[in-house]
């Protein structure tokens, strides 16, 4: 859930900067769709009133799914590091009694002299 949810919301995030750089600016410096006389089938001000209308849509859903990653990421309960987790032994409990040594090996070549 939390996973379909981020990449949700990453997608509204990337369609909304999109968004917002076609909306032509007060100066008209970055204006890409905007400008200019006639011919298409939008005005433009019919077009600034929709890019206007999906920039709030945009903005409502990115901070509902701000709202509800928050939510969903403050259920998990359990410990994030291995810090908070207690030391646990897993090992045998070694005995008291000390190993005998290992019989040494033969050589596999003759030493030279």
């Amino acid at each position: 859930m939390e996973t379909v949810l981020l990449v949700i919301h990453i997608m509204i995030a990337i369609v909304l900067v999109g968004v917002v750089l076609l909306q032509r600016s007060e100066g008209g410096a970055l204006g890409i769709g905007g400008g200019g006389g006639g011919g298409g089938a939008m005005s433009s001000r019919g077009a600034a009133n929709l890019l206007t209308r999906t920039t709030a849509v945009l903005a409502a859903s990115f901070m509902l799914t701000s709202i509800l990653l928050a939510i969903v990421s403050g259920t998990h309960s359990e410990p994030t590091s291995i810090l908070d987790v207690p030391a646990t032994s897993t090992d045998a409990p070694e005995s008291t009694a000390p190993a005998t040594p290992a019989a040494p090996a033969e050589p596999s070549a003759p030493l030279s002299e």
